[in-house]
């Protein structure tokens, strides 16, 4: 069993997260409407293999409080919670792992203050610079976060419409992880400002800027056909800009490997091997 551990950030924000293993420290972040088990999808694989694993709900998310303001949502918070919760917790350093929001803020981070970051796995970015600011991509974030706040999940699915996938199986399970994704949530109107907030941020300006990350760092993509949110261009321009860094995504048909928490846990004790 972990630990579980709650934080005042110096913005005000309360971090509830856990901690489990030893080991070279490995800190899990989710992505957005999820939570804290949402990474390696409550895989303890890395905790068994000799890892010390550190995850938490992002603000407004999960366990953890609600932001001061509705528009606290943004990447340069996140980043700060990030070592927030690394200081918290007395890590000088760790790999850093994080889905969609999540690998967002780690590259934040990474850019930010280098010196905490080992090696980054970004797993299924959707960041592709000023065009994901485009005002009829942030109006569908608008309508979620309106329809969670208005109906809840049922709202939320609502506004979501029928999930863009390449099967009906795919899109039953996309709407099942969505219902038992939101509800974990203790502040789901803290997740629909976050729905707003959030996309409106941006992690760095362009993506040519992940040129300036100097660690080991591994970009897993999901094909279009099960994840076009996440589209595997983006995956595939990380891992060109950042220097040396590899790509990993699933085979033709194959479930994705970002919603595969052993192959995930493994891929990131990969990278913990080659920062030691």
């Amino acid at each position: 069993m972990g630990i579980e551990f709650t934080l005042n950030t110096p913005s005000g924000a309360s971090i509830s997260g856990e901690e489990a293993g030893e080991g070279p420290a490995v800190v899990l972040l989710h992505g957005l409407t999820a939570s804290r088990r949402y990474v390696v999808m409550g895989s303890r694989a890395l905790e068994r293999s000799g890892h010390r694993v550190i995850s938490y709900d992002a603000r407004g998310h999960g366990r953890s409080g609600p932001a001061a303001q509705p528009e606290d949502y943004g990447y340069e918070a996140l980043a700060q919670d990030l070592i927030a919760v690394m200081d918290h917790r007395g890590v000088e350093r760790a790999v850093l792992a994080g889905a969609s929001m999540g690998a967002h803020t780690l590259l934040r981070a990474a850019l930010t203050a280098p010196q905490r970051v080992a090696g980054v796995v970004v797993i299924t970015p959707a960041y592709a610079g000023p065009q994901s600011l485009a005002p009829a991509r942030l109006e569908r974030w608008d309508q979620l976060a309106v329809g969670l706040r208005e109906r809840g999940v049922e709202g939320f699915l609502e506004a979501y419409g029928e999930p863009q996938v390449s099967s009906e199986e795919l899109a039953r399970t996309v709407r099942t992880v969505i219902r038992q994704r939101l509800a974990l949530h203790q502040h789901p109107l803290a997740v629909a400002d976050a729905l707003q907030a959030v996309p409106r941020s941006q992690p760095f300006a362009e993506i040519s800027a992940l040129g300036a990350i100097s660690a080991p760092a591994v970009i897993v993509g999901s094909s279009d056909g099960a994840d076009p949110e996440h589209p595997l261009a983006v995956a595939q321009a990380y891992a060109r800009a950042i220097p040396g860094a590899s790509l990993v995504s699933d085979r033709p048909g194959a479930s994705p490997v970002a919603w595969q928490g052993s192959q995930l846990s493994r891929i990131i004790a990969e990278l913990v091997s080659l920062t030691r």
